[in-house]
């Protein structure tokens, strides 16, 4: 785990991408200079928190917003939430944790253990305790 690169303005865990080894996590540089990302100019997520001037989209108070990355994907809608509700410190020390008891975030391709979910409340629960 690379804790330093925390969570992403969509609350996916830079901390534990293995995607993109140049990346620096969505943190550096205010997101606003992320010439090394792919990602960064499409991004709805990236662009509303910066309109919003906000961190991440977990400091968002909009619960029900499905923009970007939260329209199809489970994963960033809950660890968006988990860190909304329990803080993104206790989120990094619980992926912290699990990934010492063995819990992927990347098995294949971007596809892990945390993909295994249709529920948000499932998923946040598996967040919280692992297996």
């Amino acid at each position: 785990m690379k804790r330093e690169l925390g969570i992403a303005r969509c609350g996916l865990a830079c901390c534990l991408c293995s995607e993109n080894v140049k990346c620096k996590g969505c943190g550096q540089d205010g997101f606003l200079e992320l010439d090394w990302c792919k990602d960064a100019e499409w991004c709805e997520n990236r662009k509303c928190c910066i309109s919003k001037d906000v961190m991440g989209c977990y400091e968002c108070p909009d619960s029900q917003c499905r923009k970007g990355l939260f329209s199809d994907k489970i994963k960033a809608l809950a660890f968006t939430e988990f860190a909304r509700r329990y803080g993104k410190e206790y989120l990094l020390d619980c992926l912290e944790k699990n990934e010492k008891a063995g819990i992927v975030y990347h098995r294949e391709g971007i596809i892990g253990d945390y993909d295994e979910f249709d529920d948000i409340e499932k998923l946040m629960e598996f967040i919280r305790n692992g297996r």
